[in-house]
């Protein structure tokens, strides 16, 4: 029962934090547009023409998505249970409890829209940064703490260089995302961090290539932000033992 009492807890925390995702997003204010488009980059429409490109729905929209709570809370509750099997009785437990859910909803929002809701990720800093701070304090674990902040900073820097060199490759939504992901991983280690800041390009790469060839997204560009979860979640179960070097 030992065992199976982490799981259960954060299966079960995770499925209700994810039913009430939906309702945090759809109060979610939706981006303003951009004021002032510079002119060179406006395509010439005629006066019959449609403008091309893809409209978004807005947050509100996807919030109210028939059976979307149902559907997070069902996936959200079965990333818990993983993240209780791998994390157990420890600190962990706490912030990837909560993790979860924030990231399944901002997954379904970056891959409909392109976007990553600042007024999300903001608050998940703020409570994986005092559950960490609370943890320090608990079992002394500074040197952890110390970690994740350096790995916090590394991932930063490392989305933030491809941002700075071509914006259109990469929003800065990702770059303000990386921090977060990245002090997670770097609490578990240098391993777990690397492969987890590693692994969201290659996943970005590989899969979105296959369905911008089976024409399921449009070429040019991709949301990255799925693929930096997911990147997460590996990086922490498969770190050290991919790269054994780094752990410990």
């Amino acid at each position: 029962m030992s065992e199976l009492g982490p799981v259960l807890v954060a299966a079960t925390a995770a499925a209700a934090l994810g039913a009430a995702m939906p309702a945090l997003l759809a109060r979610v204010p939706d981006p303003e547009p951009d004021p002032d488009p510079e002119p060179d980059l406006e395509p010439d429409l005629g006066a019959d023409s449609e403008p091309t490109g893809p409209a978004y729905p807005t947050f509100g929209e996807l919030a109210a998505r028939p059976g979307l709570p149902l559907v997070l809370a069902v996936l959200s509750g079965a990333l818990g249970a993983l993240v209780g099997w791998y994390a157990g009785w420890s600190w962990p437990l706490a912030w990837l409890t909560v993790l979860v859910p924030l990231g399944t909803t901002l997954g379904y929002v970056d891959w409909r829209t392109y976007l990553l809701p600042t007024r999300m990720i903001y608050p998940g800093y703020l409570v994986v940064a005092l559950l960490m701070l609370v943890a320090a304090v608990a079992d002394d674990a500074w040197a952890d703490l110390r970690r994740a902040g350096l790995a916090a900073l590394l991932a930063l820097f490392l989305y933030w260089l491809p941002w700075r060199i071509s914006s259109s490759w990469m929003g800065f939504g990702d770059v303000r995302l990386s921090g977060l992901l990245g002090g997670v991983l770097g609490w578990a280690g240098w391993a777990e961090t690397a492969l987890g800041l590693y692994l969201p390009f290659l996943l970005g790469g590989v899969v979105a290539g296959g369905l911008m060839l089976l024409r399921l997204l449009p070429r040019g560009a991709h949301p990255l932000g799925p693929f930096m979860f997911v990147g997460t979640l590996l990086g922490l179960l498969l770190g050290p033992s991919v790269l054994p070097g780094l752990a410990g």
